[in-house]
């Protein structure tokens, strides 16, 4: 299920002869899963048919937690005064964990209590 570009992403694709760059905006749509096989990711920019654009990646888990574990590194570099983006990424960090640690104790399900959290977290 596609959901809405809240912001903006940039792509960047490099060759050694070429260079091709995307960027989506909020009339993009992305989709974010996660599977058995890892991480999956779309973004796709709407409209004429030669505006539509649309780029996939996808990331073996131990890839996604090494890129989790250099972010985390690296939190020091985001302005402390940027409160909105450190709150908008530690409330999706909340989310994630708290859909992991469901699984964990094998239950695929949230308690009630776990599933309202990351929507509040999302608000």
């Amino acid at each position: 299920m596609t959901k809405p570009v809240p912001d903006k992403a940039e792509v960047a694709l490099e060759y050694p002869d070429k260079l091709y760059i995307g960027t989506f905006e909020k009339t993009s749509r992305f989709d974010a899963h996660l599977d058995k096989s890892g991480i999956s990711l779309s973004l796709y920019r709407t409209g004429s048919a030669d505006a539509r654009r649309s780029v996939r990646m996808h990331f073996d888990c131990a890839l996604f937690a090494e890129i989790l574990g250099d972010l985390a590194r690296t939190v020091a570099r985001l302005p402390s005064e940027d409160l909105a983006q450190r709150e908008a990424l530690r409330d999706g960090a909340k989310a994630l964990y708290f859909a992991l640690d469901a699984g964990a104790r094998g239950d695929d399900e949230m308690t009630p209590d776990e599933e309202i959290r990351p929507l509040h977290l999302m608000e």
